[in-house]
Order: C-alpha cells, then sequence, then structure tokens
C-alpha cells in the first residue's frame, strides 16, 4: 500500500473517531445525570434514616415498631374465624388452589421449587399478637421476675423471639422489606404456606398459668377452623413454637404443622413421639444474647485471646445437661481454661460478652434440651464453638456446614481426662484461622435485624422452607384421598437422633 493511500485512510478515520469520542462523552454525561437524578429520587445507604439501619436489638426495634407501625397495622380487622360448617369454603378453596398450581405447572417448568415462595399471615385478634407485644414492652424492665433455676424471663423471651422478627418482616410494606426469597399474599389460594403470628413464648412466660392455657385453647381453635386447615389438616401451616415449654397444653392438635423449633429432643421430655421430624419441622437460632463482634472488633481482639477455653453459664443442668457439671469437674483448674458459674442477666451478659471475646475456643454443651443460645453467642463473638451435644440439630444446616467453623466432639471423648485440652491444642495455627475466618462469615446467618437481611436467619428460614414444599403438597394430596383408618399415613418419627455417643444397646441390635 503506497504512502499516499496511507494518508488518505489515516486523514480519513479522523472525524470518525472525533464524533466517536463525542457521543462517547456524551452518553457518559448523559448516564452521570441519570444516575444523579435516580440518586436523588432514592436514599444510597449511607444516607438512609437511623431508623432504616438494620436493628437487632429486640427491645428497640419492638419499641420502634410498637410507636410507630403498630398504630397503622392494629386497626380493627375481619375476624377470618370461619363459624359452623365450612366444608363448601374448604371445597371452593381447594378448586382456586388447583387451578393456580396448575396454570402455573405449565406455564412455569422450574414450579414448585422456585422463589419467591409465597406466605399468607393469618390476621389474628390483638389478643393473640399486639396485646402479647405490649405486655412484654410494659414489663420487661422488671428484671426480677425469674424463672425457677434464675434465668431472667424477659431475657428468655427475647433469646426466643423468632416470632416477633419473622412476623415483622412479613407484614411490612414491600417497599421496606429486603428479602427476596419470600412474599406475603393476600388470598389463600396463592398461598404456599400459612404463617400463625401467636406469640407462644411470651404468653407462656407473662400470663397466670390457667389463663395461658386458655388463651392458647383459643387460637387452636381460631386457627383449626380455617379453611385453609382443614383443607391440608395444617400441613402448611406455621407455628412459632420456639421454647420447648411453649404451647405444650395443645400441641398434639397441630402435630401435623410445621413447627419452628430451637432443636429437637428424642428423650421424650420434651417433644413426645410422632410431634416433631426433620421431615416437616425447621430448626432456627436463637437470638444471641451478646452484641456482635463486628470486622473491626475481631480484628482489635484478635492479640487478646489469650484463654484456651472459656465457658461461663449454669453448670447444674438436666438431661444431656448433665455434662456440664462432669466438665466442669474435669476442666476445673485447667491452665489457660476459664470455668465459672453464672446466669443471662445484664451483668451476666456483659461478663460472657468479655470472656468470649478474650477467647480462642468457647465450649458450648448441651442444656436441659440439646441446644444452648450460648452456640449462638460464641459465633457472634468470634469464638470458635466446641460443641458437646450428642444430639443437638443445627439450624440451616442444608445450608451451612457447622465443621467448617465448630469443633464437633462426642461426650463420651470430653470427659476423659486432659483429652479436650490436647485435642484443642493439638489444632495448628492454619486450621485455628481458617476456623475464625468461616466464623467472621457466617455471623450474619444468625443476627435477627428489622428490616430482615439477605442471608440473615430470616431469609435462611424461608429458603429452607422451600425445600419442604413439594413434600408437604404430596402428604396433604395424600391425606385427602385416603380412607381414614384404612392404613397410617407415611411418617418420619423413625429419625435417628445425631448421637456420637455409644449406644449400649448396638451388641443386641448387632
Amino acid at each position: 500500500m503506497s504512502g499516499k493511500q496511507q494518508n488518505h485512510r489515516s486523514t480519513s478515520c479522523r472525524p470518525r473517531s472525533k464524533t466517536l469520542i463525542i457521543i462517547s462523552l456524551f452518553s457518559v454525561s448523559l448516564l452521570g445525570i441519570l444516575y444523579t437524578f435516580s440518586s436523588s429520587s432514592r436514599p444510597s445507604i449511607s444516607n438512609l434514616n437511623p431508623s432504616d439501619q438494620p436493628e437487632t436489638s429486640f427491645v428497640t426495634s419492638l419499641e420502634h415498631f410498637l410507636t410507630h407501625k403498630a398504630p397503622k397495622l392494629s386497626l380493627p380487622v375481619r375476624d377470618d374465624t370461619v363459624r359452623g360448617e365450612s366444608d363448601d369454603d374448604v371445597r371452593k378453596l381447594d378448586e382456586m388452589v388447583f387451578e393456580r398450581e396448575n396454570r402455573w405447572l405449565n406455564e412455569d417448568p422450574g414450579y414448585p421449587v422456585g422463589f419467591p415462595i409465597k406466605v399468607y399471615v393469618y390476621e389474628m385478634p390483638k389478643k393473640f399478637t399486639f396485646d402479647l407485644l405490649w405486655l412484654f414492652h410494659n414489663t420487661y424492665k422488671e428484671t426480677s421476675n425469674a424463672t425457677s433455676n434464675g434465668s431472667p424471663v424477659h431475657r428468655l423471651i427475647e433469646q426466643h423471639s423468632i416470632d416477633y422478627w419473622l412476623w415483622a418482616d412479613l407484614i411490612s410494606p414491600e417497599s421496606e422489606r429486603r428479602l427476596k426469597s419470600v412474599v406475603r399474599v393476600h388470598k389463600q389460594q396463592d398461598a404456599d404456606f400459612f404463617y400463625v403470628p401467636f406469640f407462644t413464648t411470651i404468653s407462656f412466660f407473662l400470663l397466670e398459668k390457667q389463663q395461658c392455657k386458655a388463651l392458647y385453647r383459643e387460637a387452636l381453635k381460631w386457627v383449626t377452623d380455617q379453611p385453609a386447615w382443614k383443607r391440608s389438616e395444617g400441613r402448611d401451616h406455621i407455628f412459632p413454637i420456639h421454647h420447648p415449654w411453649s404451647f405444650k397444653s395443645v400441641r398434639k392438635f397441630v402435630k401435623n404443622a410445621i413447627w419452628l423449633l430451637p432443636d429437637m429432643d428424642s428423650t421424650g421430655n420434651w417433644y413426645k413421639p410422632g410431634q416433631v421430624s426433620l421431615e416437616k419441622d425447621l430448626i432456627l437460632p436463637y437470638v444471641p444474647n451478646v452484641d456482635i463482634c463486628d470486622a473491626k472488633c475481631l480484628s482489635e481482639s484478635a492479640p487478646m485471646r489469650t484463654t484456651l477455653l472459656f465457658f461461663r453459664g449454669r453448670l447444674k443442668r438436666n438431661a444431656g445437661g448433665k455434662i456440664r457439671a462432669k466438665l466442669g469437674a474435669e476442666l476445673s483448674g485447667v491452665k489457660g481454661v476459664i470455668i465459672s458459674e453464672g446466669t443471662a442477666g445484664e451483668g451476666g451478659k456483659l461478663a460472657a460478652q468479655g470472656g468470649m471475646r478474650r477467647s480462642l475456643f468457647c465450649l458450648c454443651p448441651a442444656g436441659d434440651t440439646p441446644s444452648s443460645a450460648r452456640l449462638f453467642d460464641a459465633i457472634v463473638s468470634g469464638c470458635i464453638p466446641v460443641i458437646v451435644s450428642d444430639e443437638l440439630e443445627f439450624p440451616f444446616e442444608g445450608i451451612l456446614d457447622y465443621k467448617k467453623v465448630a469443633v464437633l466432639v462426642s461426650s463420651n471423648d470430653v470427659v476423659q481426662p486432659g483429652w479436650l485440652v490436647n485435642h484443642l491444642r493439638s489444632l495448628t495455627p492454619f486450621q485455628i484461622k481458617e476456623l475464625q475466618k468461616n466464623l467472621a462469615q457466617y455471623s450474619r446467618h444468625f443476627l435477627y435485624s428489622s428490616p430482615a437481611q439477605p442471608l440473615g436467619p430470616e431469609d435462611l428460614t424461608w429458603r429452607m422452607m422451600a425445600g419442604k414444599l413439594v413434600n408437604i403438597k404430596l402428604h396433604t394430596r395424600r391425606s385427602q384421598r385416603v380412607v381414614k383408618g384404612s392404613r397410617s399415613l407415611c411418617r418420619c418419627d423413625c429419625w435417628k437422633p445425631n448421637s456420637t455417643a455409644i449406644n449400649p444397646l448396638n451388641p443386641l441390635l448387632s
């Protein structure tokens, strides 16, 4: 190619380049204007009002909820209770559900496992919801109110307040919600699940015994009179029964429903055979009793974690919790180990929080039930949990791998002289760093907040619930066709407990 031709081509390209540059600059300027306009029309994260920031304190969140949201939400609502014969209502609901599901089945090959899942929230009378929240709000400062073992009642209510966090998120306006895994629907035929917003823990602890039982019976009748309940016999209904003592007098009537539990207990002390199973129910974490140790806190506390193993709590417990007394005797006086007696009051919270932030490992043995709030306190404190609970079932274990954040040991091993301390000291610095790194990432999964955050416990609850949907529909439809009394429905009562202890019957069974 001649030089003249090259020059001609190069000069002919310059006007195009200039044109492209001008167009590009104009486009960038236009995008900048549009971004500025859109940014001014919606608040940025840094400019959000304080009330829009995630609040993890139950008392503070409840205060804001009752004073700002409740007046708009607690207006008189229609009592949805269906009285008298309702077979026709059940039939009509079933037909509408069939039409919806048949339409989605043909239009969306991914149905019914896709997000978001659809939840109908019952509008129950205020005595089951707002009145109980106000009762707690007006009495929580009475810290002298304690259980027989000395635990402050209101602290226990806070630890089991999953019913508040889930409900507060579900009933918030969609514009204020941040979760994409669940949406509230207002027609029963559109629902995958039905949420029963009854505060079973507050009513158990703050009402007189007979008053509480009467309220339980009223709530039971209210729910079981609903067409949706009768259609599925409660299989798609969600009950927050997070304290093992709550709703106990009427549980046998709702054993088909989905229970939100702190754990499961195969001894029969807390739940009767056939009432709970991993197939239908869901394990949810306790609300932590300590403040979260965030990234800055984790960095600052790292050089101060000079204690090898820390435990503060009650050493005398029942059932599986008897391991605590054995551990206390075995570890007392061991160098690098702090074992002390304490309760969950305000002073106890500060002592436990300080001890966890100064320790590499936190001992998490079983309590009266296989679980304990201490596990979640340790996680949000950046203290590696040492879990000694042979029958513990973990929250969200279908999503989270606890082997990556905790040391799991059997009760048989830890009572052997010197075994636990030697085992912890055998872990390499690399292994400890990996556990700590994973722990820092996992803590977000155990922080309830308002508004509820993506990948927080509320979000993981609905992600786990979505996995139950197909099986619930199976059992609902099967129950509608099986002749009553002809054969027992398939149940999962024979699930094996998560036990690492040696079964004394093994020689006989083999």
